[in-house]
């Protein structure tokens, strides 16, 4: 930090009372102007935005913002009348970056930015792209705040490690802080981040979820957006509480054993006048070319990653989040959208590479860097990619030429299997194909298998709505389904309402239906989903090897003609072997033999037909012993009974 003599700006503004700016102290040294131009300053955080210091006994706050085409800055806002002319910022050599510091002004004064560009006389008022609190929208002001908090995680921060690995259990809760649960005494208000933080974790910790992922709750205008137009890349939504507030719910989740994801979005971003689009009068942190800079589907802007502050700012946002708010993981969203410079274009209406590809070389270099700058500081984080294309290597290391991802969203498993699960069953002899073909590639990439929030709106039906037949074959179908995907290589994710079979859309303006757990079938369904997190949990074959072909093994995958899938998951640690029996058509199968790589006692540990989760009630005894039949290749074969439209687990008792 620098300071000195105290040098002012001209004007005292129209409130007399408020100090004039000092420009002689300074957050910045000249490595990090140098570091933040060359695109390698990571910390931004904690030099640019709004910082509430004390200089020689006096308190204010310091500011600076990157606006390299300005002719003129200055802070505006309650504490000035939102005067223009009053407190002006001073120019940091040749960076770009405008700096001042205003005593007197404290946590929780009203801020923009008012920029006056050299080109063509544009003004604008902005908000600060580093401001670590804003006004609640639809008001845009950002708000001088701090982020201390006295957290009580250490035991989970310590221990993490654990619950991130890729051999753990990894079952993870999706969810929209907004919809997920409100008061309808109170207008149908959303809950806040204090009232949903023991609601949410004592019913996370029921259901037996491990982590918690949150649709983004960085600060975004539109709340129809579900935060996927972001605005404030360094601030939790004020319209659930203040960060410290968003603090409380993560360290309150932390401390019953559940681990938080959050959706970060780098790929887009809103053109809303106060936001980053053309923030100086310039394409600053967007392309100025339509056919890069703006994104034909989502009608906003994309990020320039072949300018260096831009990937600071977006790679500093990322490992924000990390430090101060102590968050288990970025789920990257639109991944795919970042690596194709044709994505969602026509020929004609893209800018090829310097080699004439597709591949959009600036961002899949930031990709990289982003995640080896994550990964060099929190080893013991994952990051997770919605990447919708067959992109090679996206979840591994930078080093052997990967994206350096920690896991991938399997989103061809995710289209393929709904496309079967909602055909009529009799149907379903000629899909086959649907539900084995995930094998040919399921070791490719490590994979987090999603049913997701985009699943369950415009117009794609809830998953209970999905599902084909009566209402007593819809759950039954719907219970199969999860009996299948929890049984299949990889780690889980289900989004909220998914658990107890919401009839309706998701919707982002009500609550979830819970008044459906009044009924005995939507309690079976969500007992069922209790018991595959539990059995998911506890047993090491069903999560240790997700991601090596040595965990699982085909027993059948050929029976088109029953509808039956078999396979068997092995355990590296315990050398436990599960097998998973699926019957995909509603007609009961008795005496259907399975063959079986051991002698001994099969256990059924889950049924998804057992009348306690609204099943018929077919099963086989709590178990049965292998007979010296060989069948499937195997020396060893069970004589099974297989319940209609249901899943069958049986663990072998003979190590």
């Amino acid at each position: 930090m620098k300071q000195g003599k105290s040098k002012k700006s001209g004007a005292m503004g129209a409130n007399s009372l408020i100090p004039e700016v000092i420009y002689d102290f300074t957050l910045l040294t000249d490595d990090d102007l140098y570091m933040f131009n060359e695109g390698s300053h990571f910390q931004l955080y904690d030099k640019l935005g709004s910082h509430s210091v004390t200089i020689d006994g006096v308190k204010g706050t310091y500011f600076a913002v990157w606006a390299p085409n300005a002719r003129h800055v200055s802070v505006i806002g309650d504490f000035n009348a939102w005067d223009n002319n009053s407190h002006t910022l001073r120019p940091r050599g040749q960076s770009g970056i405008w700096e001042g510091f205003i005593p007197e002004i404290e946590k929780g004064s009203l801020y923009k930015y008012h920029v006056s560009s050299q080109q063509r006389g544009y003004k604008v008022d902005n908000a600060d792209p580093f401001a670590f609190c804003t006004q609640i929208p639809p008001d845009t002001a950002s708000v001088v705040w701090d982020l201390d908090y006295e957290w009580g995680d250490m035991e989970w921060m310590e221990k993490r490690r654990n619950t991130n690995s890729l051999d753990a259990p990894v079952s993870i809760y999706e969810m929209h802080i907004g919809s997920w649960m409100r008061v309808p005494e109170e207008g149908n208000r959303s809950l806040s981040y204090r009232e949903l933080a023991q609601k949410l974790a004592d019913y996370v910790r029921y259901m037996g979820f491990t982590h918690v992922e949150l649709l983004p709750i960085m600060e975004h205008p539109f709340f129809g957006s579900w935060g996927y137009q972001t605005t404030g890349y360094f601030a939790p939504t004020s319209r659930y509480g203040t960060p410290q507030d968003f603090m409380y719910l993560i360290d309150y989740l932390h401390q019953s054993g559940i681990g938080v994801i959050l959706d970060w979005v780098p790929s887009h971003f809103p053109n809303d006048e106060f936001g980053l689009g053309y923030f100086d009068g310039t394409h600053l942190y967007e392309h100025a070319d339509p056919k890069q800079g703006f994104h034909p589907d989502w009608k906003s802007y994309i990020f320039n990653c072949g300018r260096n502050e831009v990937c600071s700012f977006l790679i500093s946002s990322a490992l924000f989040w990390l430090k101060y708010y102590h968050i288990d993981g970025l789920r990257v969203d639109a991944v795919a959208s970042m690596l194709y410079l044709d994505y969602a274009r026509n020929e004609g209406e893209w800018v090829p590479n310097k080699y004439g590809g597709r591949e959009n070389l600036e961002s899949i270099a930031f990709l990289r860097r982003l995640n080896s700058e994550i990964y060099a500081d929190y080893p013991d984080v994952q990051t997770i990619a919605e990447e919708s294309t067959s992109w090679p290597m996206v979840s591994r290391p930078t080093y052997i030429g990967g994206l350096g991802f920690g896991l991938k969203w399997d989103m061809g498993w995710m289209h393929d299997t709904l496309e079967y699960m909602s055909k009529e069953p009799i149907h379903r002899r000629f899909h086959h194909n649907n539900l084995t073909f995930r094998m040919v590639y399921a070791f490719y990439e490590n994979f987090v298998l999603p049913l997701s929030h985009d699943e369950v709106v415009y117009g794609k039906a809830s998953l209970l709505s999905k599902m084909p037949g009566d209402n007593w074959q819809k759950f039954a179908n719907l219970r199969l389904l999860y009996g299948y995907m929890y049984g299949q290589p990889a780690k889980k994710l289900l989004f909220m309402g998914g658990e107890f079979g919401q009839w309706r859309e998701w919707s982002h303006g009500e609550s979830l239906e819970w008044h459906l757990l009044s009924y005995e079938q939507h309690q079976g369904l969500q007992s069922w989903i209790i018991e595959l997190n539990r059995s998911y949990r506890s047993e090491p074959a069903l999560h240790e090897i997700d991601f090596e072909p040595s965990g699982f093994e085909w027993i059948d995958c050929n029976d088109s003609e029953s509808g039956t899938l078999s396979f068997i998951r092995k355990s590296r640690s315990t050398n436990d072997i599960i097998l998973i029996v699926c019957n995909f058509t509603p007609v009961p199968r008795q005496n259907y033999r399975v063959g079986v790589p051991r002698k001994g006692f099969w256990r059924e540990i889950l049924n998804s037909d057992a009348e306690a989760y609204g099943g018929s009630g077919w099963g086989n005894m709590g178990g049965m012993e292998a007979v010296p039949i060989p069948s499937h290749g195997r020396l060893y074969s069970l004589t099974l009974t297989l319940p209609p439209l249901a899943a069958v687990y049986l663990k072998s008792e003979v190590q």
